[in-house]
């Protein structure tokens, strides 16, 4: 059983009673889930991710002191905080006095202000830019088991996806960075017999090129050590994972002249482009480019030149980077 598959079973069994019978007033008002920080609410937890943060337990999302005021705030987490201390063989940990950071009870509008800058989910343009897509990601993963107001939900849509010019602009700059960083400095480097400034250019590659896949996908992409293993999940151009992860581990071994010597620096150039050329064709079916090259610089350009609102295609390039 996953975390989420045990969230939603001890709120079946502790937490949708306790509400009947102590707050069914208020429950039309609530809504209820599992969201946020933690692998759990994105279905990434493993037996690994029991050694911290792992426990049974729910958000209960509250709406704003007009409607929701503090005192019955207080004692639904206090109610929150007497459920039972251990389900299914496993414990939940001290609550915090106002129900925990990450689960218990919370505003809906702290919550999201806390994720994205807004407690309604409502973005300006720098915002979108600014706002890292791993707090995205938190603030619109895991499940929601009801929603009475449904503000929440509500909030949840407003946030799902960048809008297509944010995508865009943040697609052309990324794309110019793999051009830059794997179809230009990374041989260039190797050529200078720079192989540390060549395997940060490796690097600098993929984490571009992640970007752009999950851009291309439109799915934001989630903290760093989880990127993979949500890569591999993706619908369109999954199979990059593995040629990514090969430009990050080649290289490392103990003898490092050994792989930078010509024939793994051209290998892993080769690997480069043949993402390039996936990532390409993808461009063409999306109907992103108009560009007719391997290039990706180009390609990063006709993206840039589709943006619609002329004040966000007129920034720099790289602006939602």
């Amino acid at each position: 059983m996953n975390g989420l598959e045990l969230s939603k079973a001890y709120y079946k069994t502790y937490g949708a009673p306790m509400l009947e019978e102590q707050f069914s007033d208020l429950i039309p008002l609530l809504a209820v889930g599992l969201v946020g920080s933690g692998s759990e609410c994105f279905g990434f937890d493993d037996e690994v991710s029991r050694d911290h943060d792992f426990e049974p337990g729910f958000c209960i999302f509250l709406p704003g002191e007009d409607v929701v005021d503090r005192r019955s705030a207080f004692l639904l987490e206090r109610a929150y905080a007497k459920l039972p201390k251990e389900f299914m063989g496993l414990k939940r940990g001290l609550m915090q006095p106002v129900g925990g950071a990450r689960r218990g009870v919370l505003r809906t509008g702290e919550f999201f202000s806390e994720k994205v800058g807004t407690p309604d989910g409502v973005l300006s343009v720098a915002q979108w830019f600014s706002t890292p897509s791993s707090a995205l990601a938190e603030a619109v993963n895991g499940e929601l088991f009801f929603d009475g107001l449904g503000d929440v939900t509500a909030i949840r849509k407003r946030l799902a996806a960048y809008p297509e010019d944010i995508r865009r602009k943040k697609l052309a700059g990324n794309l110019l960075l793999m051009a830059q960083s794997g179809q230009y400095n990374y041989l260039r480097c190797i050529a200078h017999g720079e192989t540390g400034a060549a395997q940060l250019a490796a690097v600098e590659f993929v984490k571009s090129t992640m970007a752009v896949l999950f851009l291309l996908n439109g799915v934001y992409q989630p903290y760093y050590k989880w990127s993979f293993r949500a890569l591999r999940a993706l619908p369109r151009l999954s199979l990059c994972a593995e040629l990514l992860e090969y430009l990050l581990t080649t290289g490392n071994e103990s003898e490092a002249a050994d792989a930078f010597s010509p024939a793994p620096a051209e290998a892993k150039y080769d690997a480069m482009e043949s993402i390039c050329a996936d990532v390409i064709d993808e461009l063409q079916n999306q109907g992103l480019t108009d560009a007719i090259c391997g290039d990706m610089e180009k390609h990063a350009y006709s993206v840039n030149d589709h943006i619609e609102d002329a004040d966000i295609r007129n920034l720099h390039i790289l602006a939602g980077i």
